[in-house]
């Protein structure tokens, strides 16, 4: 039965339609975005969906725990995101979806009902537990082996938790409660259980067109011009609207827009640069609710935001992925500014000159060298940062590190001016460590009040072997019109990147379809592979870059393995998650080629 009576003309919609926003794309995002869903004179969503998690917070969750069996919650939802408006989602009738309960699903409940009853509203209030794994003596890990690496699963784990999909949620939603309250959740499946409870969706192309929806919004203001390539288009990124994704019963097609009078943009070229984030193949993006495919996604502008089609799914697989987090000894970083002339050579030289010094230190104190160092000197000529980072079992060796960084201010090149934040401390260095385990043997609790349901999928159709898609690197000779122009890759592509793990994912989407022929040829995987040489760890296998093909939006899907340093928080490096490497790659020079209006021009859309 269908539990959203108004009819909204969003899009293209004939039916009656819901509409989810998104209101915190990461534990951190500000504060302001929900006030654009609650505040508004009008009601423009029925769900918020509110996004915190990550593998690091995972770990942090679990030793605030330890420390205090009250906390291994985001209190941030309780205090600036929910909190203020009880109020206005009462009177709205606006339903809350959210991860935000960590570790600890029900001391967040109980900080909820607090605020409520101070607030003087009654709300009925979900919680969903079951995929925190860490210390559970029912569940039997033997033979456990990391997914990529294969390795055995280490002795001291500090987080494990497995990433439930959409069904405990609907559970919550059918019993009428009002806000949702989950640990670890696929992000997607956040924004897709509203829709299954709402239009009672189950086959697989409509399951996946549903997690296309919670994909393209789970970042928050990323679809909405964050991000953007374009960056210089965006109009008020101190107002940036939040997104909002509105479908019908049909499930034909998705409508994505924003709240009135925000500020962002909305065009094809940002949703599908959000659509090719962290998603790896796109013919195969494994969620715990089914297996999508977006390669013939079609994202097209309509009046105040984008229609978007296409999805295809198929059965997901029997397990579920599941994210252990372990120490590995400790890292230190630091960043310094060097200014003047020569501020990178003069930077190097104290780089390297800490470094040295450090070594014979350890050396002398019966410690062992280092296990792993990075040092980046970034910048020009006049200006410069030096970036260090160091790893090591034994906090003592970073203290004897951090100790010696100050003294470069005296000590060293000229030219020193701050190091920012301070001396560094010793922080634990924690590896992901991921592994697949059966779903029929994680069921989800869902409490619901004092109600209590159980939820297991049904794995009875499943897909638990996964052909690889369309790769897309063919060395054919093209037979293309080449020029004198030379054109920086910018010129022809919008480009989005993130990471997967500790490989890099790289989306490129053409700016005219014209283009495409010409990114094909002259952007393969050994273009790439040399390009970023110096970032990949491995040997330069064949594999090591792998190119999709994404034809529903003119583009194509890049993924880097062990490209990152470790990745996430076990990296040593500046960018560990992998957010610089499009902008780099936009970089790349395209010699020979017509002028980009000629290439355009010469363009026969078959269609017409």
């Amino acid at each position: 039965m269908l539990r959203s009576k108004a009819l909204y003309c969003y899009g293209s919609f004939r039916y009656h339609s819901i509409r989810v926003g998104c209101a915190s794309g990461f534990w951190g995002d500000t504060p302001t975005a929900p006030r654009q869903f609650f505040k508004g004179a009008e009601k423009e969503v029925d769900y918020v969906v509110y996004d915190y998690l990550s593998e690091l917070t995972m770990s942090l969750l679990s030793a605030a725990k330890m420390k205090n069996p009250a906390l291994g919650y985001a209190p941030d939802f309780v205090s600036a995101g929910i909190g203020p408006y009880l109020s206005d989602i009462k009177e709205k009738g606006i339903k809350v979806i959210t991860n935000a309960g960590g570790i600890n699903t029900e001391a967040c409940a109980k900080s909820i009902r607090e605020a409520c009853k101070e607030t003087g509203v009654d709300l009925k209030i979900a919680t969903v537990s079951g995929d925190n794994l860490l210390g559970r003596k029912d569940i039997q890990f033997n033979g456990v082996r990391e997914m990529f690496s294969n390795e055995s699963l280490p002795s001291k784990i500090t987080s494990m938790t497995a990433y439930f999909g959409a069904g405990p949620i609907v559970t919550a939603l059918d019993q009428g409660a009002d806000i949702v309250i989950t640990g670890r959740t696929a992000d997607s499946a956040l924004a897709l259980a509203p829709f299954i409870h709402s239009f009672d969706w189950k086959d697989w192309d409509r399951l996946a067109l549903g997690s296309l929806a919670g994909h393209l919004i789970e970042c928050g203001g990323q679809a909405t011009g964050g991000l953007f390539t374009d960056w210089f288009n965006v109009p008020s990124y101190e107002n940036l609207g939040f997104p909002i994704v509105s479908a019908d019963k049909s499930g034909q097609s998705l409508f994505l827009t924003k709240p009135k009078g925000t500020g962002g943009i909305i065009n094809p070229a940002t949703v599908s640069e959000q659509m090719l984030y962290e998603i790896g193949d796109p013919t195969n993006y494994v969620l715990p609710d089914v297996i999508c495919d977006f390669s013939q996604v079609s994202i097209e502008s309509v009046k105040d935001g984008v229609r978007i089609s296409g999805a295809l799914g198929k059965p997901p697989t029997s397990t579920y992925k599941v994210c252990a987090t372990y120490l590995d000894g400790y890292k230190g970083t630091v960043a310094c500014l060097v200014s003047g002339g020569d501020s990178k050579a003069k930077g190097r030289k104290t780089a390297d000159s800490i470094m040295n010094r450090t070594s014979m230190i350890l050396k002398k104190s019966g410690l062992s060298p280092f296990e792993r160092t990075h040092v980046q000197v970034l910048g020009s000529s006049e200006d410069a940062m030096i970036w260090l980072s160091v790893h090591h079992s034994d906090k003592k060796a970073i203290a004897l590190w951090s100790r010696e960084i100050a003294s470069a201010g005296t000590g060293m090149t000229p030219g020193l001016t701050s190091m920012i934040g301070g001396r560094p401390k010793a922080v634990p260095l924690l590896r992901l460590f991921s592994f697949l385990y059966p779903k029929s043997l994680l069921p989800g609790e869902i409490k619901v009040n004092e109600d209590i349901f159980t939820h297991i999928p049904d794995t009875s159709e499943h897909c638990d072997v996964i052909s690889e898609g369309q790769r897309e690197d063919s060395t054919e000779d093209f037979t293309l019109a080449s020029g004198s122009h030379t054109h920086d890759l910018e010129d022809l592509v919008f480009a989005r990147s993130g990471d997967k793990g500790n490989s890099c994912n790289i989306g490129l989407i053409a700016r005219h379809p014209a283009f495409l022929p010409y990114i094909r040829k002259f952007v393969t995987e050994k273009v790439v592979k040399d390009y970023f040489r110096d970032f990949i760890d491995d040997d330069m296998s064949d594999d090591s870059v792998i190119r999709y093909d994404v034809p529903g939006i003119h583009g194509f899907n890049f993924l880097l393995k062990n490209s990152l340093g470790g990745g996430g928080m076990a990296s040593l490096r500046s960018d560990p998650l992998g957010k610089s490497y499009a902008q780099k790659l936009l970089s790349l020079k395209i010699t020979n080629l017509p002028s980009l209006e000629e290439i355009r021009s010469s363009y026969i859309n078959i269609e017409k």
